[in-house]
């Protein structure tokens, strides 16, 4: 394959959460964009996105479940739908 290079300006800022991005999806800059022009050219469209990082308060809400769980603290299992809607009414 010949390959050709662009070149383009853009703000410190941008370029840097650019490339967290791409880290966090496991890729190096380049290729995501190499990737992002490859899909643009063959489809028109183009749609990438990162999984959101957890949040400490996501973090301690796992953890708290976590724990309801070991302790056996849950609901269900239901056998029917509407066994489930009778036991959130009686909450």
């Amino acid at each position: 394959m010949k390959t050709a290079t662009i070149n383009f300006k853009t703000d410190e800022a941008t370029k840097a959460k650019a490339q967290d991005v791409a880290k966090q999806i496991g890729i190096p800059l380049s290729n995501l964009l190499n990737a992002y022009l490859y899909e643009l050219a063959n489809t028109g469209s183009v749609h990438f996105t990162a999984s959101e990082p957890m949040t400490e308060k996501m973090e301690a809400l796992i953890v708290e479940a976590e724990k309801e769980i070991a302790a056996g603290e849950i609901s269900g299992p239901f056998e029917s739908l509407e066994a489930m809607f009778e036991h959130l009414d009686s909450l």
